[in-house]
């Protein structure tokens, strides 16, 4: 949506429509009433056109209203969702044509069938209601699918950090890489770079960092582990390089407050990953994991510790690699947080460059299969820490994993670790689909000693029988089965 004048247009029109459809007439039959042509009224149903005050006379006399409602802002009570979709600000900060959608095109499919559309909108809006979605869900998932639909590579963005690496070679030392950036941001961006802790502002100690753009300040939690710094900094190199000015100033992505900020995060976010972790040399090192014959996963361990990043920034580069470079495009990311203390699994990323391989349970307070390795591996996180084994390396583990219901399987990877500042472990996963390109691709598949585990969706969901580390009763999958049985047995006894 454009400006104010676009909303007006489209708001007479889709009154004018209504109306029209309410008193069954037909664009022909008004046309004669008003005098005005067919494809003149089209045009004002589909927001193109705003008539003059003469004309807006005779269109309300033919509707059988008056001027000041015809021309009011306000919509009907069956239009009131549409209403309250064009006074969000959601369709303004939506690139629709990033998604392929003409913003024309999205205006006359709702000016075609308004009250349809209305009650579709309204669903949608009681939908995420009920959920307790705000509008940032919406934002992540609009940028979710657009980077599931880019398969997760952007080739302007590698292209803008191959320049930066040409011009500022990167040490993959933690703390030397910190250095270069610091240096490059306060030299060549005349940032100044501070500290805070949670005893000076108790209020930020979950947050890693806030920007305060009118002192060019960026401050970094004292807790933060190198690698986590060092993101932080190249991330700010990204906004910089990038030249993006509409941004969020705290790392939260959930205090994003446009869609613009959202996707300027993960662009900024995706560029830091790039010149933390040079597309060739990631390459290079993948090609000779996947060529082994047996699984190693010390040796994805050891090509991490290569590079000054996080777990996460580890894995989402490679999900840009896969796609592009070798062709393997069915596969998933996930990363979850671990609340010890309630025993909880918080799903709080997910990227999904193939179909989704699980329902959204965090949204429909489900449990999770805890055969899953994302979960087993916090578990064995958490035993390690109370134990007081834990040597502070990341875990790595692995498994096929083959779901009941559809049979089809993944080899899942996961890493887990602590989560400074945040009192907690994480986990972040990624999943290929076994099929015979991956079996090519990733020879270790063959290797008899990967653990192979059956595995569902949902504890509420799952059929597997004698499940020893079920968390709640498969009320889902028995409801789902008690209607089966109804409908076979209504089957017999029609045709008996």
């Amino acid at each position: 949506m454009a400006a104010d004048t676009d909303k007006v247009r489209l708001i007479f029109g889709l009154k004018v429509k209504q109306l029209r459809l309410d008193r069954a007439i037909s664009t022909h039959e008004l046309a004669n009433r008003t005098g005005l042509s067919p494809s003149y009224l089209n045009e004002i149903e589909k927001g193109k056109k705003y008539p003059k005050t003469e004309k807006i006379f005779l269109i309300a006399k033919a509707l059988q209203t008056d001027y000041d409602s015809l021309v009011s802002l306000k919509l009907s009570k069956k239009l009131e969702p549409i209403a309250e979709l064009l006074n969000s600000n959601i369709l303004s900060e939506l690139p629709l044509e990033m998604f392929g959608i003409e913003p024309a095109n999205f205006l006359e499919l709702m000016s075609s069938a308004p009250a349809k559309l209305s009650a579709f909108v309204n669903t949608i809006i009681q939908i995420g209601r009920s959920y307790d979605l705000r509008v940032q869900e919406f934002y992540f998932s609009a940028v979710r699918t657009y980077q599931e639909m880019q398969e997760n590579y952007f080739e302007d963005l590698e292209l803008a950090a191959n320049v930066f690496l040409d011009q500022n070679s990167l040490s993959s030392v933690p703390s030397v890489c910190i250095t270069q950036l610091s240096t490059y941001l306060t030299e060549h961006c005349k940032y100044i770079i501070l500290d805070f802790d949670e005893t000076l502002q108790p209020e930020l100690a979950q947050l890693r960092s806030v920007f305060i753009p009118e002192k060019r300040t960026l401050n970094l939690n004292s807790r933060l582990s190198d690698v986590q710094r060092a993101f932080t900094l190249a991330r700010e190199v990204g906004y910089q390089q990038l030249k993006i000015t509409q941004r969020g100033l705290v790392s939260s992505a959930l205090e994003s407050e446009s869609f613009e900020e959202v996707l300027n995060n993960v662009r900024a976010s995706y560029f830091a990953g790039a010149i933390l972790i040079p597309r060739q040399n990631l390459i290079a090192q993948l090609t000779h994991l996947f060529d082994q014959t047996d699984w190693q996963q010390q040796r994805l361990i050891e090509v991490m510790r290569q590079y000054a990043v996080t777990s996460e920034v580890f894995f989402q580069r490679i999900t840009n690699i896969m796609a592009s470079h070798f062709e393997v495009k069915q596969l998933f990311f996930l990363r979850f947080n671990h609340l010890v203390a309630a025993n909880r699994f918080l799903l709080t990323k997910e990227l999904y460059l193939s179909k989704r391989h699980g329902p959204p349970a965090s949204a429909l307070d489900e449990h999770y299969c805890r055969r899953w390795v994302s979960l087993t591996i916090l578990k064995e996180l958490e035993q390690l820490q109370n134990d007081k084994s834990w040597d502070g390396e990341p875990l790595c583990r692995a498994q096929i994993s083959t779901y009941a219901d559809s049979n089809e399987q993944y080899f899942v990877v996961s890493l887990a670790k602590s989560s400074p500042p945040h009192d907690q472990n994480s986990s972040v996963s990624l999943g290929f689909l076994i099929n015979p390109k991956l079996r090519n691709t990733f020879k270790f598949l063959r290797d008899p000693n990967l653990l192979k585990r059956e595995v569902n969706e949902t504890c509420q969901r799952c059929s597997i029988v004698g499940c020893e580390v079920r968390a709640a009763k498969p009320v889902i999958f028995e409801r789902n089965q008690r209607r089966s049985n109804v409908k076979k047995t209504v089957e017999v006894l029609r045709f008996s």
